[in-house]
C-alpha cells in the first residue's frame, strides 16, 4: 500500500465526527492491507511507531521538526515556527510547505507504508555525535519527496500524534469489523447507525478481540488471529514475555458496599503506596510497570529475588518439574530505605522507572520489596479463569517469602466488618493507602473493572488524569511550562476537568519541578498560542482535590476545587487515565 493511500484514508477518518464511521473507514483501511503492511498500520494508526513495550523512541520532538522542516524546505525557522503558532499542527505546516516546493521543483517520489516505517526506525537508532543532524535528514528527505497530505501524516508520525480522533476502541472495532463475519455491522452510512445480523454474536466477537489484545497488547498478531475467524481469538492465551493488560479495581465508598459487591467472606489486601510490576518469567525475567513499559534493567534486584525466592524454591521445583518453567506474577514495588528497612512513598521508586544511569547506586540506597498478590499463568497453563482463592493458594505454593526481598501481600480474609475495619486501620497506620477487597470466586479480567477487585481508602481518591496544556511561565517561573491543563480519559477522547500550578518545586532537589515537567513536556507541544501550549496527552501525574464541582468550563463537565500536584506517574499511560465516568461517580458519591 502505498503512504498516499494510508493518508488519503486517514483524511477521511480524520473529516468524520461520528465514532462508528471512523471505525467504518479504519476497517477498510485494515481490510485492503496485506499481510506485511497490516502490523505498521496497526501501530501507525496508535500515534506511535513503536509498542509501549519497546524502548526505542523516534526521537524527533516537535521543535525539532520544525527545525528539520525549515531545513528541509528552505525556509527560514522562524517562518516555519510562526506558521505553526497560527496553524496550531505542524502537520498541516508541512503540507503548506511540502505543496509550495513540489509546485516549484515537481518532483516526488512514491513511498509505500513500509518505507516511511523504515524511515523512522532509521531515524530512532541514529546515535552518536551528528545523530540529531542525521535525523533531520532522514526526515527531511522523506517529506520533501511526498505530496502535502503525505507530509501532513508523515509529519504527525514525526511527533506521535496523529490527530484523526481514534483510539484503542476504535481500532479494536475496526478490527472486528474487517475480519470477523460475526461483527459485520451492516452499517447504515447516512445515519451513522449500526444493525449487526446477531447482536449477541456481534458482543462476542468484540470481546473476544478486546480479549486478546488485552492478553497479548499486540494488535497485528490479534488481527491476523481474527482473519482465522472467532474460535481462534478466543484461544488466545498469555504469552510470558509479552505484557499483559493488569486487572483494575473500582472504588467502593464504604466496607459495606465492598462486602455487598464481592460477597462475603472477602479477601482483604494492603493497598500498597508503590509501583505495579508484572513479571514474567520464560528463561529470563521480563518486568513490565502498569502501563506496559519493560523496565527490567531498572530493577535488577527484581531479577534476584526471582531465582532465589521462585526458582530455587523447593516448592516451586516440585511443583515445576524438570520442564523449563515460565510464570506472570502481579505485584507491587514498594520502595524502602536500605539503612531505615522504613517503606518510602512512591515518588522514590518512581525516580526508578525512566532512569538509565546511576542504578545500581540507587537500587543500594533504595532497594524494593515485592509484595506478590496474583499470577496470571504457570508452566503453559494461564490461571485468570481460576478463582481468586485458588490463585492465592498457587502463589503460596511457589514463592519462598521473605521481608524486604519477596513476599507474599498481606492478606486478612472475613466476612465480619470489624475485622475488615480494623484490618484497614492497622494498614493505614503501616503507611499504606488502604486496602483492596477481592471476591475469592472472582476471576482475573485483564484490563477490566468489573467489581471482582475494589479499593477502599478512608479519603476521596487522588486522581491520575492526563496533561493537555500548559502556559509559558513569567517572572521567576519564566522559561517553564507552569499552570498544567489536565485532562480525564473519557472513551478514546480526553475531557479537561481544570488547571493545576500548585504542588511543584522550583528547585529540583526539593522534589518534582517545574524544570523537570518543563523537560517533559516541551517535546509533546503541538500547539503554541502566545504563552498557552497544546501537548499530546502522553504525560500523568496524580492530582490531589479539596471537591468536585460541576462546570461547563471545561470539556468533562466538571471542575476540581483546589487541586494539587502530588507526583508524576512514569508507571501509568494516558489509557490508564481516571474516566469521566469514574469523576461523575466520584461528584455523586461525595
Amino acid at each position: 500500500m502505498e503512504f498516499q493511500e494510508l493518508a488519503a484514508q486517514l483524511a477521511s477518518i480524520e473529516s468524520e465526527d461520528s465514532r462508528l464511521a471512523k471505525t467504518w473507514h479504519t476497517a477498510e483501511l485494515l481490510r485492503r492491507a496485506n499481510d506485511d503492511e497490516l502490523p505498521v498500520l496497526l501501530i501507525f494508526l496508535q500515534s506511535k511507531v513503536f509498542p509501549p513495550y519497546d524502548d526505542r523512541d523516534v526521537g524527533l520532538a516537535s521543535k525539532s521538526v520544525a527545525k528539520a522542516l525549515a531545513k528541509a524546505t528552505g525556509h527560514p525557522e522562524n517562518e516555519v515556527v510562526s506558521a505553526w503558532k497560527e496553524r496550531g499542527d505542524l502537520g498541516l505546516v508541512a503540507e503548506d510547505l511540502t505543496e509550495n516546493r513540489q509546485q516549484q521543483t515537481l518532483f516526488s517520489t512514491s513511498y509505500d507504508v513500509e518505507d516511511v516505517y523504515d524511515t523512522f526506525v532509521d531515524v530512532a537508532e541514529a546515535e552518536g555525535d551528528g545523530s540529531e543532524s542525521h535525523k533531520f535528514d532522514l526526515y527531511g528527505k522523506l517529506i520533501t519527496q511526498m505530496d502535502g497530505i503525505e507530509a501532513r501524516y508523515a509529519t504527525r508520525l514525526a511527533v506521535q500524534d496523529l490527530r484523526v480522533g481514534i483510539g484503542e476502541g476504535t481500532i479494536r472495532d475496526a478490527i472486528a469489523w474487517a475480519f470477523l463475519d460475526e461483527a459485520k455491522p451492516n452499517y447504515d452510512e447516512d445515519h451513522h447507525s449500526i444493525n449487526p445480523s446477531n447482536r449477541e454474536d456481534y458482543e462476542a466477537a468484540i470481546e473476544a478481540v478486546q480479549s486478546g489484545i488485552d492478553k497479548t497488547n499486540d494488535f497485528a498478531y490479534v488481527a491476523d488471529k481474527a482473519k482465522e475467524g472467532l474460535q481462534a481469538l478466543q484461544v488466545i492465551t498469555i504469552t510470558p514475555g509479552k505484557p499483559v493488560k493488569v486487572m483494575l479495581a473500582q472504588r467502593s465508598k464504604t466496607l459495606d458496599d465492598a462486602f455487598d459487591t464481592v460477597g462475603r467472606p472477602a479477601a482483604f489486601e494492603y493497598k500498597y503506596d508503590g509501583m505495579r510490576m508484572q513479571i514474567h518469567y520464560d528463561n529470563s525475567v521480563h518486568i513490565f510497570t502498569r502501563s506496559l513499559e519493560d523496565v527490567t534493567d531498572q530493577f535488577p534486584e527484581v531479577k534476584e529475588y526471582v531465582e532465589e525466592h521462585v526458582l530455587e524454591s523447593e516448592q516451586f521445583r516440585d511443583l515445576s518439574g524438570e520442564g523449563n518453567p515460565s510464570f506472570v506474577l502481579d505485584a507491587e514495588a514498594v520502595s524502602y530505605n536500605a539503612e531505615t528497612k522504613e517503606y518510602e512513598p512512591f515518588q522514590t521508586i518512581s525516580q526508578r522507572i525512566k532512569r538509565k544511569y546511576n542504578i545500581e547506586e540507587h537500587r543500594r540506597k533504595h532497594p524494593v520489596e515485592v509484595n506478590v498478590f496474583d499470577i496470571l499463568y504457570l508452566d503453559g497453563e494461564e490461571y485468570v479463569d481460576e478463582s481468586y482463592e485458588d490463585r492465592r493458594e498457587l502463589i503460596e505454593s511457589i514463592i519462598d517469602a521473605e521481608q524486604y526481598r519477596m513476599r507474599l501481600a498481606d492478606q486478612h480474609v472475613t466476612d465480619e466488618n470489624e475485622e475488615a475495619q480494623s484490618f484497614f486501620t492497622e494498614a493505614t497506620e503501616r503507611g499504606n493507602e488502604g486496602l483492596i477487597v477481592k471476591n475469592l470466586d472472582g476471576q482475573y479480567k485483564p484490563g477490566s473493572r468489573v467489581g471482582y477487585m475494589l479499593k477502599y481508602k478512608a479519603t476521596m481518591d487522588d486522581l491520575d488524569l492526563v496533561i493537555v496544556g500548559a502556559e509559558w511561565g513569567e517572572g521567576k517561573r519564566s522559561g517553564w511550562l507552569t499552570s498544567y491543563k489536565v485532562a480525564c480519559r473519557d472513551g478514546d477522547d480526553y475531557k479537561t476537568v481544570g488547571r493545576v500550578a500548585t504542588g511543584l518545586k522550583e528547585k529540583p532537589e526539593e522534589g518534582l519541578s517545574f524544570g523537570e515537567m518543563t523537560e517533559l513536556l516541551e517535546p509533546l507541544v503541538v500547539e503554541e498560542d502566545g504563552r498557552e501550549v497544546t501537548v499530546s496527552p502522553d504525560v500523568v501525574i496524580t492530582v490531589r482535590f479539596e471537591e468536585i464541582q460541576e462546570s461547563p468550563d471545561y470539556g468533562a463537565g466538571y471542575a476540581l476545587r483546589f487541586p494539587r500536584v502530588i507526583n508524576l506517574r512514569d508507571d501509568r499511560s494516558p489509557e490508564n487515565a481516571t474516566t469521566k465516568e469514574e469523576i461523575k461517580n466520584m461528584y455523586d458519591n461525595q
